[in-house]
């Protein structure tokens, strides 16, 4: 998604083609594309284990599907920035660079600027369009050319401690608004001595959906920095009260994907978070002994007619230029992600709300799993009960400034330094360049 796009420095550069050519093997395109057996090589890198797990399942399922067309998945899940730095390092040096990629959301826009390196999707996106939800995919868009795949809708939830709630007397289907929240909040504190929420502070996903949701973003359609808008003030203003009436902490860690967090949380710490329903798999995995006390209910609203959910989070896969089997990698892409049987997959294995809404009602997505057995089986009722509602996002060249500037000084200035909320938002337009 990208060819002439700028590394922060000479040094970085020199110092991640080494790193390419020091890892060439596990992932890069050769000019050996077919193994002895038959079977076309596609190289795939992702920053996510679940995710090299889910492409190698759906490589199996693929060659059964097509034995007259076989594929060997060449794997490889290194480190978060390592992933995005050395794809980005190899597509603009023309060498290295893989079949297959993920790029995170907050990644994207490194990717669209100048001469895009990866191929459009659109042949394989046009024909499925009816049946996708396309904000998702316009999320990994430039100039009318589809270049991701996401996994998921990451349609925005909050995550309600039953038992918690039930102690102080709060029934969550009463909670409608973020006043209504704030309220049973201060209940809860009362009852139980125990805080309604987290908040992130080195993170986005506390504050980026209820922006959304408020009506606004970080940017505008042009792509301009929006972050000291009214909306944006607002959120941030009463995520800061939240915290000075201790109805709100900061999460432990500073995120809600810190051990840290995960123990506090595992504990009955808090008696609700909002989160994507991706983060599903996050309670399964980390806080076992919430089993059976978790609900999902839609997000609460600043003002009646706003969109009770957002689309937050999100991984483009996306195939590269310098890939030498662009159609068999489409074809295989297009199998895993944009099927109807690939995105019952991803619930299956994943638990992700797939980008294909057809089969939200499938039986398939009914079945037991880890993630019914945990949060009880009508979870696609919520989904289903918000579908019109879930806000989308403007991802543009400037999200990974703006993504990069909130978590390592905004957020984390004004809920847990408690500056002022308008001062900190002034501040960082005044700096993301």
């Amino acid at each position: 998604m990208k060819k002439k796009l700028q590394v922060t420095s000479a040094a970085v550069l020199a110092s991640m083609l080494l790193l390419s050519a020091c890892t060439s093997s596990p992932g890069t395109s050769s000019n050996d594309s077919a193994s002895k057996s038959g079977a076309v090589k596609l190289s795939f890198w992702t920053f996510n284990e679940l995710h090299q797990k889910f492409f190698e399942s759906m490589a199996e399922s693929w060659n059964k599907a097509h034995p007259e067309q076989k594929i060997q998945l060449e794997a490889t899940t290194f480190p978060y920035d390592d992933n995005h730095n050395k794809l980005l390092v190899a597509l603009q040096s023309g060498t290295g660079a893989p079949d297959m990629a993920d790029i995170e959301i907050s990644k994207i826009g490194n990717f669209l600027k100048g001469d895009v390196q990866l191929a459009d999707l659109n042949d394989i996106v046009e024909p499925e369009k009816a049946n996708l939800v396309m904000s998702r995919l316009d999320n990994y868009a430039k100039d009318g050319k589809y270049y991701g795949i996401d996994y998921h809708v990451g349609a925005q939830v909050i995550y309600y401690n039953k038992e918690i709630l039930d102690k102080a007397g709060v029934d969550a289907d009463t909670i409608k608004t973020w006043d209504d929240y704030e309220k049973a909040g201060k209940q809860v504190l009362e009852k139980t001595g125990k805080p309604m929420t987290t908040l992130e502070t080195t993170d986005q996903w506390s504050y980026w959906p209820l922006v959304v949701q408020h009506g606004s973003d970080f940017l505008d359609k042009s792509g301009n920095v929006k972050l000291n808008d009214q909306a944006n003030n607002e959120v941030l203003s009463y995520m800061q009260k939240l915290v000075k009436e201790k109805v709100a902490v900061v999460a432990p860690g500073g995120f809600h994907h810190a051990e840290e967090y995960y123990g506090f949380m595992n504990k009955g710490g808090a008696a609700s978070v909002w989160m994507p329903m991706w983060y599903m798999g996050r309670f399964t995995d980390y806080m076992p002994d919430l089993k059976g006390k978790i609900i999902i209910k839609p997000m609460p609203v600043f003002k009646q007619g706003e969109m009770r959910s957002s689309g937050m989070g999100g991984t483009g896969t996306v195939i590269t230029k310098q890939s030498k089997n662009q159609d068999v990698a489409k074809k295989f892409l297009s199998y895993a992600k944009l099927s109807k049987e690939g995105n019952i997959q991803i619930w299956s294995q994943l638990g992700f709300d797939p980008i294909r809404s057809d089969v939200w009602n499938d039986p398939a997505l009914k079945a037991d799993n880890k993630f019914t057995a945990y949060f009880g089986k009508n979870l696609w009722d919520v989904l289903i009960s918000v579908k019109s509602e879930i806000a989308p996002t403007n991802i543009k060249e400037k999200t990974p400034a703006v993504s990069d500037y909130l978590k390592t000084k905004a957020i984390f200035q004004a809920l847990n330094d408690l500056k002022d909320p308008k001062q900190v938002l002034d501040d960082a337009v005044k700096n993301i360049k």
